[in-house]
């Protein structure tokens, strides 16, 4: 398993696999869940439970050519003005629905550039969300911070609304790659963000890396590495860029010719993740790295952590609900997602509706299923029997889902007493593994490389 030849015989230079932020994943959303279902299911959430909230800010003050989230370009704040009116809209809707005494334990703003808004959007937007319910005693507020974004005024409207984690994107900090992909960002700037936002007691820092990027060698990112350890990060995140131009327009300004080979890719990751290693960080899951004392790397250790559409996360939260146009909720009966264009999500929000697009109701074997797969992201092993029982399902029949795994990826897994572990030099197969239990058709196209 040591060398790329058996890697390759197992298909993890050719493979497209979900990342499975989700089961099922998002292209299996389909029309059978409205407004009504989702309405009871929020109505069914318990009084003086915790939630996590997800804001989704698809605004942006230029498009970068590698991101392939669902944004759109804006020169002036009139758009993201009248945008946050019907965010606070849609919150009050979902406070009609919302049990008495609720709080949050988790709250994340994501884009698009949530760092768009101006200091009286922040406190507009935050005062209406406590206004549905109020941080929980330890929560977590979290915003997506776009160093090239943000200035003295807006940090200190979020500083003044709760925020205690801040998410820089910084992708590579190589000139030559940052012009190729779009995405001008010197680390000067990005230290001056960073400087800012711990000048204002804010000290947990989170970094999103990129490999697999045009142009990228071990020498680049070595260099963006170093760069980012340099800012002192308690927790990063590094991505494998995903080429889809086929799904994502704007990715065919990128020449696919300097896109490094899969067996490239793989050298960059490992090149990025022996240096994290080396600097003290634990690795987590497929891709990211925390500090000893960050809490993600305390819910590693504990076996609590989950994984959700933001990726790893400590919150133990049973629902995720999403405001904004796209955002997906996660209750304990499905998945919901809203209008994905920003004109019918704000036509919808305005008549007072909640504007659930498509869904996904959850069967016994999703909720199985899915909770195998995240326990394999999450821990590379799932004890079988003990999902079965945690799920309420049969033992035999749960542990039956893995009959010829072993055989078809010879020297990935062990199985020993109903535990199915992957073995540390198959790790790099997780997510091909975890296909393994998905019940799914997949289209291939619609997801990113194995590696």
């Amino acid at each position: 398993m040591e060398t790329y030849s058996q890697l390759r015989k197992l298909g993890l230079f050719d493979a497209r696999v979900p990342r499975y932020t989700s089961y099922p994943t998002a292209p299996h959303f389909a029309g059978g869940v409205g407004s009504g279902h989702v309405s009871e299911w929020i109505q069914a959430i318990p009084s003086a439970s915790e939630i996590s909230l997800y804001i989704h800010v698809p605004f942006c003050r230029r498009l970068c050519w590698f991101c392939a989230c669902r944004t759109q370009g804006t020169s002036n704040a009139g758009p993201v003005r009248a945008y946050v009116e019907t965010l606070k809209k849609e919150l009050a809707t979902l406070k009609q629905n919302l049990a008495d005494d609720v709080r949050i334990s988790h709250l994340h703003w994501g884009g698009g550039t949530p760092t768009l808004l101006e200091p009286d959007m922040i406190a507009d937007l935050t005062g209406a969300i406590f206004d549905v319910a109020p941080l929980g005693d330890r929560a977590q507020f979290s915003v997506e911070i776009d160093p090239n974004e943000i200035d003295g005024p807006r940090l200190d409207a979020l500083a003044a609304a709760g925020l205690n984690r801040a998410s820089l994107g910084v992708q590579d900090f190589d000139p030559m790659i940052q012009e190729v992909i779009g995405r001008p960002q010197s680390f000067e700037i990005t230290k001056e963000a960073v400087d800012a936002l711990r000048a204002r007691g804010i000290q947990s820092l989170n970094v999103d890396l990129l490999y697999g990027l045009p142009h990228q060698t071990k020498g680049r990112i070595t260099d963006s590495v170093q760069k980012v350890l340099s800012l002192d990060p308690d927790r990063i995140a590094l991505f494998g860029y995903a080429h889809v131009p086929w799904m994502a327009r704007r990715q065919t300004l990128i020449p696919t010719e300097a896109l490094p080979s899969p067996e490239a890719r793989l050298d960059l990751f490992n090149t990025a993740r022996a240096l994290f290693m080396a600097d003290g960080f634990a690795e987590i899951g497929i891709d990211h790295f925390a500090l000893p004392e960050d809490g993600l790397e305390k819910a590693r250790k504990a076996g609590t952590m989950r994984r959700n559409f933001q990726g790893y996360t400590e919150d133990a939260s049973p629902v995720l609900i999403g405001v904004g146009a796209s955002s997906i909720s996660r209750y304990p009966q499905g998945y919901a997602q809203n209008e994905s264009a920003t004109s019918k999500y704000q036509e919808r929000v305005r008549k007072g509706e909640l504007a659930i697009a498509r869904g996904h109701s959850f069967s016994r074997d999703d909720k199985l299923r899915g909770r195998i797969i995240e326990h394999l992201l999450c821990d590379f092993k799932v004890d079988l029997a003990a999902t079965a029982d945690e799920m309420g399902a049969d033992r035999a029949t749960t542990i039956a889902l893995a009959d010829g795994l072993a055989e078809s990826m010879p020297g990935s897994v062990d199985m020993v007493n109903g535990v199915l572990s992957i073995r540390d030099s198959a790790r790099p197969l997780t997510r091909i593994i975890a296909r393994y239990f998905d019940a799914y058709e997949m289209n291939a196209s619609g997801h990113s490389q194995a590696v």
